[in-house]
C-alpha cells in the first residue's frame, strides 16, 4: 500500500508526493497569457507542498478554438515568455509543473474571438455550449494535428516538465465517442477509427517534444451516457494508448458534460455524492501498466488516502481542495491536518468561470488574489485589542485573522451559537455541507484561543468597556420585504427555516434575488410535503447561480414536484379567509394573474443591521470609512479622519449591504489582514 505523502516516479521526473492540482481554467488570464496573477495563484500551491500543479486547463491551440472561458491561448509564440516566468516560479518552490493543451471542438462558442466556425467530427450541437459545428474536412484534421504539435513545442520551450492532451469531451474525445461521432470515413465507425485522430495527434506531439518530455492524456473512463463510451470502450482505448509507447500518464475522468447537469457531475458541487468515479479509474489501472491520475470531487485527505492506498490510482487530484487551502500538504506534513480548510463543494469557483468571471473560492478570499492578500497571516508589530460584533462567517473570519495577527480579540454574538446565516443555509439536503465553512471557522477560533461571548447583544457601553483599538461590525442583516400592499402577510425564508413559522399546504415562493436562499427554503418546504410554486421576475430560475449549482438545485426541486414560473413579480397580497390571494404581474407585458395559497414566502435580500455602526461612527478615528484603494491593493485601509476618535471602526458583510458569503469573508480578510 502506498501513502499520499510518498514520492512517485513519473517518467524521468520524481514527484515529492502523490497529491496533484489538475488542470483547470481559473480565468485569471490577461490576453490569453499567464501573467502575475495567474503565476502567483499556482506558486502558492507549490509553496504549500503540492507535488505537481497542472496549469492551463483547456489551453487552446488554434484560433477556431477560442478561449471564451478565460483559458490560456498557446496558438502563437507570444505566450512562451509568460510560460517561462510561471514555470520558474513554481519550480523554485519544489513542485513540478505541466500544461494541458486542447482543441475544444464544438465545446466552445463561434461568436467570440475571430468568429470562426467551431469544429466537430459531426454536425451535432452540444446543449451546454450551443454552437452548431462545422463537420471537419480532411484539411481541417491535418491542420489541427499541426496546431497540436506547434503548441506542444511552445509548452516545452516554456520550461514545463510535461504536457497533457485533453481528450474527454473536447475534440479528441468527440471523435472517440459514438455519441458525438457519426462519420463514415476513416475517422468514424469502429473504435480503432474513432481513435485515429488521437493517435495521430499523439505521434505528432511526441515527434515534436522528444522521448523524455512527460506526456499525459486526460481521457474518459466511462461516459455513463446512453450511446456514449462504455467502460469497456474506455478500457480498450486506454490499452491502445499504452500500446503506442508514447504516453507516460493517464488522467481518468467519467461522465458526459454536454449539458449543465452533466457538467455538475464532472465538477461536482455539494448535493452530489463525492468522488464516485474512483472505481472507474481503478478499472483502467487494473487494465494497463501506465500510472493513473484521477480527480473528481476528491475534497478530503481520507478519500485521497483511500484512492491511493486502495490501489485505485497512483496520483490523486485535489484541485478545488487546493483552492480552499493551497497549503493543505504542508499542514498535513506538519501534523496539522485538522487545521486544513476543507472544500465543501460550494461550486462558486467553477460557476463563476462559466459566467465569464474569474474563479474565486467561496470561502477562501485570498485564492486568486495572492498579489494583494495573504494565505499565511503574519504577526503585527504591536498587539492591539479588537472587538468583533457578530458571529457569522464574516465576524468569525475577522476574529480569526485578527487573532493570527497577534491581537487580543473579543467576539460578541447575540444568539446562543456561532455560524450566523450558515445555520439556515444548511437546512436543505442539497446545501447541508455548507455548515463545513462555519465548522472550520469555529474550530480555528478555538485553536487560536478566541472565546466568543454568546447570548450577548452588544450595546455601545459594552464595546467602550473593552477599550478597543478596532471595532468590526459584522452584525449581518434582517430579511427585507418588498414595498407592496399586503407585504406584512408574507413570510421570509428566515421565518420558515428557523421554525418561527410553520408552513404547509399550497405555498407561493417569490424569489426576488435569484441566488441560493430561495433554493434552500424551497427544498426545505417541498421536502416537508408542501405544494410549492417558485416564481421569479427574472427570465431564468435562480438567475445568479452558475450552471453546476443551479442544475443540481433545480433537479432536486423538480424531483419534489415544485412548479416554476418566470417573469412574474409580486404586486399585492390580500387576506381571503384563512388563505392569501397573491396578485402577480408579468414584468414584460404587465398582465396580472392571481394565486390563492395558504402561505406566501418572499425572498428579497437583507436590510443591514447597522444601527450600532452609526452610533459608534462619531467616536471612531476613521469615521467608519475604509480606504478603497488600500482594500484593492492590500494595505491597511484605516485612515485618521477624526483626531478625537479613540478606535477604528469598520462594518463588513451584510451589515453593509445584502451580498453573499464570499463577500463577507473578503471584507473581513482585507479589512483585518494588515491592521
Amino acid at each position: 500500500m502506498s501513502d499520499i505523502l510518498e514520492p512517485f516516479q513519473l517518467g524521468t521526473m520524481t514527484l515529492r508526493n502523490r497529491i496533484v492540482s489538475t488542470a483547470h481554467a481559473p480565468n485569471l488570464v490577461e490576453n490569453g497569457h499567464p501573467k502575475t496573477r495567474y503565476r502567483l495563484y499556482h506558486e502558492e500551491k507549490a509553496k504549500g507542498g503540492v507535488a505537481l500543479t497542472m496549469i492551463g486547463g483547456s489551453t487552446n491551440i488554434a484560433p477556431d478554438s477560442p478561449s471564451v472561458f478565460g483559458q490560456l491561448y498557446a496558438g502563437d509564440d507570444s505566450i512562451i515568455p509568460w510560460f517561462q516566468k510561471l514555470t520558474h516560479g513554481v519550480k523554485s518552490h519544489g513542485a513540478a509543473v505541466m500544461c494541458q493543451i486542447t482543441h475544444m471542438g464544438r465545446r466552445t462558442a463561434w461568436d467570440d474571438g475571430h468568429w470562426l466556425p467551431v469544429l466537430a467530427p459531426s454536425g451535432l450541437r452540444e446543449r451546454a455550449h450551443r454552437a452548431f459545428p462545422k463537420v471537419m474536412e480532411a484539411e481541417d484534421i491535418a491542420r489541427v494535428i499541426g496546431d497540436f504539435a506547434a503548441a506542444a513545442r511552445r509548452v516545452q520551450a516554456g520550461g514545463f516538465d510535461g504536457l497533457e492532451l485533453l481528450s474527454h469531451s473536447h475534440l479528441l474525445g468527440q471523435f472517440l465517442s459514438p455519441a458525438t461521432n457519426q462519420r463514415e470515413d476513416a475517422f468514424g465507425g469502429s473504435l480503432a477509427n474513432r481513435m485515429r485522430l488521437t493517435l495521430q495527434v499523439l505521434d505528432a506531439v511526441r515527434a515534436e517534444v522528444g522521448p523524455d518530455f512527460i506526456l499525459s492524456m486526460r481521457i474518459t473512463g466511462d461516459e455513463e451516457l446512453d450511446g456514449g463510451l462504455s467502460a469497456e470502450d474506455c478500457i480498450e482505448a486506454a490499452k491502445m494508448l499504452e500500446a503506442t509507447g508514447q504516453v507516460d500518464l493517464l488522467n481518468i475522468l467519467a461522465g458526459a458534460p454536454y449539458d449543465d447537469l452533466g457538467l455538475a457531475g464532472w465538477v461536482r458541487p455539494m448535493g452530489l455524492p463525492s468522488a464516485p468515479h474512483i472505481p472507474v479509474a481503478g478499472r483502467i489501472r487494473a487494465a494497463v501498466s501506465l500510472p493513473i491520475l484521477h480527480a473528481g470531487g476528491i475534497a478530503d485527505l481520507a478519500t485521497a488516502r483511500h484512492a491511493v492506498a486502495g490501489g485505485h490510482v497512483d496520483l490523486v487530484g485535489m484541485t478545488r481542495a487546493h483552492m480552499a487551502d493551497p497549503h493543505l500538504v504542508a499542514k498535513l506534513m506538519r501534523g496539522e491536518e485538522v487545521r486544513i480548510r476543507p472544500c465543501v463543494g460550494l461550486g462558486y469557483c467553477v460557476d463563476r468561470v462559466n459566467q465569464g468571471k474569474p474563479a474565486v473560492c467561496g470561502q477562501n478570499a485570498a485564492t486568486g488574489r495572492e498579489a494583494v492578500l495573504p494565505h499565511v497571516i503574519t504577526k503585527a508589530d504591536m498587539p492591539k485589542r479588537v472587538v468583533v460584533i457578530g458571529g457569522g462567517p464574516g465576524g468569525m473570519e475577522a476574529a480569526r485573522v485578527s487573532a493570527l495577527r497577534g491581537h487580543q480579540v473579543v467576539l460578541f454574538e447575540a444568539s446562543d451559537r456561532l455560524g450566523g446565516q450558515l445555520a439556515l443555509a444548511a437546512k436543505s439536503r442539497t446545501r447541508r455541507q455548507i455548515w463545513g465553512v462555519a465548522d472550520w471557522l469555529i474550530s480555528e477560533l478555538a485553536a487560536l484561543g478566541v472565546e466568543p461571548r454568546l447570548n450577548h447583544y452588544a450595546e455601545p457601553e459594552d464595546i467602550h468597556a473593552e477599550s478597543p483599538d478596532l471595532v468590526i461590525i459584522a452584525s449581518g442583516g434582517w430579511p427585507d420585504a418588498p414595498s407592496i400592499p399586503g407585504a406584512e402577510l408574507a413570510l421570509s425564508s428566515w421565518d420558515v427555516l428557523t421554525g418561527a413559522a410553520r408552513v404547509s399546504g399550497e405555498i407561493l415562493l417569490c424569489d426576488e434575488v435569484g441566488d441560493q436562499p430561495s433554493a434552500v427554503v424551497a427544498e426545505f418546504m417541498a421536502s416537508a410535503g408542501a405544494s410549492l410554486e417558485l416564481a421569479t421576475p427574472d427570465r431564468a430560475l435562480l438567475h445568479d447561480l452558475g450552471p453546476t449549482t443551479s442544475a443540481v438545485a433545480l433537479r432536486d426541486l423538480a424531483r419534489t414536484g415544485v412548479s416554476f414560473t418566470c417573469l412574474y413579480e409580486p404586486l399585492s397580497l390580500m387576506r381571503e379567509g384563512n388563505r392569501i390571494k397573491a396578485t402577480l404581474r408579468h414584468v414584460l407585458t404587465k398582465e396580472e394573474v392571481t394565486r390563492e395559497v395558504d402561505h406566501v414566502v418572499i425572498e428579497h435580500g437583507a436590510t443591514p443591521m447597522d444601527e450600532l455602526f452609526h452610533t459608534l461612527k462619531a467616536g471612531s478615528r476613521n469615521a467608519g470609512q475604509l480606504d478603497h484603494q488600500a482594500l484593492i491593493t492590500g494595505t491597511n485601509p484605516f485612515q485618521t479622519l477624526n483626531k478625537s476618535g479613540t478606535y477604528h471602526l469598520a462594518r463588513i458583510g451584510d451589515a453593509v449591504t445584502s451580498r453573499n458569503l464570499h463577500a463577507a469573508l473578503l471584507d473581513a480578510l482585507r479589512t483585518c489582514a494588515f491592521y
